[in-house]
């Protein structure tokens, strides 16, 4: 039984191809909480239905540890998907979010949780903790990719320049509890978290490197979550685009007014065609962005409207029921067979 005095400490991992190391991820974490005894664990590991014999490794874990739950979701919606997914059945104070590839430095979780246990005097006080990488141990592309999501977040969600995201975190209940509020299909959990405080600071660590498997992370599931990013927390870029239409509007009546005063002035010279294309394919293809970020933003909102989910879960491995989802029946059955 949990000592009361306890605090509680909930880990969120969400899991895809990883059925050689995820399992080496959940025995790290119970060996770290382990020299604090003044902390308990609480571990949910969603499958994000992954195709390899994932699903059997982490039911098997929780049915040998009654802190485990492991939850097997119905469709692939995505890392952020599955984080949402886990934060409805995490019921520790305290919620970390790791990855099941063990480069999450896990061997720094209390430097992690330092700001959020301490107090302001000494050096906490915070109520979101992030993990900085000086250097990312991850492709050229996927370095750039991150940097753009990064200058797109500073812009419009208002972050701090020098506040870096990345897949190791920890916030306490209460900013988790306003997370899960967010019910639209394309959460993007950094911006849910800033939203709920300005309380954030970065730990500096060292990211480790990819012993097992590759990653999964593809270059259209950057543009997606970038896109999540762009359009689900602002309207900075409709604005923008209210601004090209007028500057364009303005540009086009000086361009008109200069044709007629060229044509008075000086009737014996021939517009150019090539200008004149010019411009007409320059304004054409603002109009069609403008067109498509419009379309972007409304596809969103017809989306959310018909309450798309989330995500799906097909079962749940485990003994504590999830909060909020009372459709979700909690169960613990035998592990099922591989899959792949």
């Amino acid at each position: 039984m949990t000592d009361s005095a306890q605090k509680t400490i909930s880990f969120v991992i969400p899991c895809y191809k990883s059925e050689g190391s995820v399992g080496l991820v959940i025995d790290e974490i119970r060996e770290v909480v382990a020299q604090r005894p003044e902390f308990n664990y609480q571990i949910v590991a969603v499958n994000d239905c992954s195709p390899d014999g994932l699903l059997s490794i982490i039911v098997a874990k929780a049915q040998e540890d009654e802190h485990i739950i492991a939850i097997d979701l119905a469709k692939n919606g995505g890392r952020h998907n599955a984080l949402m997914c886990g934060c409805h059945y995490a019921t520790g104070d305290y919620v970390v979010f790791c990855d099941d590839d063990q480069q999450c430095p896990m061997d720094r979780l209390w430097d992690l949780l330092a700001p959020l246990v301490n107090s302001p005097e000494d050096g906490g006080g915070y109520d979101v903790s992030i993990a900085k990488y000086p250097k990312k141990t991850q492709s050229s592309w996927k370095n750039f990719g991150s940097k753009v999501n990064d200058v797109v977040a500073t812009w419009l969600l208002n972050k701090d320049p020098d506040l870096k995201f990345s897949n190791f975190s920890a916030m306490k209940d209460f900013v988790k509890d306003q997370v899960i509020r967010y019910t639209n299909p394309y959460p993007y959990l950094s911006g849910l978290m800033l939203s709920a405080t300005k309380r954030v600071c970065n730990v500096e660590m060292e990211e480790r490197e990819r012993t097992i498997g590759t990653g999964n992370y593809s270059f259209k599931k950057s543009v997606s979550l970038w896109m999540n990013s762009f359009t689900s927390f602002s309207v900075k870029p409709l604005r923008i685009a209210t601004f090209c239409g007028f500057t364009l509007a303005l540009l086009g009546i000086i361009f008109a007014i200069w044709v007629v005063v060229r044509k008075i002035m000086l009737p014996h010279v021939t517009l150019g065609y090539s200008s004149t294309m010019a411009a007409l394919l320059f304004i054409g293809g603002m109009i069609m962005v403008m067109l498509g970020l419009i379309g972007e933003y409304i596809g969103r909102i017809y989306l959310s409207l018909n309450n798309l989910p989330q995500f799906v879960v097909r079962d749940v491995y485990g003994n504590e029921p999830a909060r909020g989802l009372p459709e979700a029946q909690t169960k613990l059955l035998e592990a099922p067979t591989n899959q792949g």
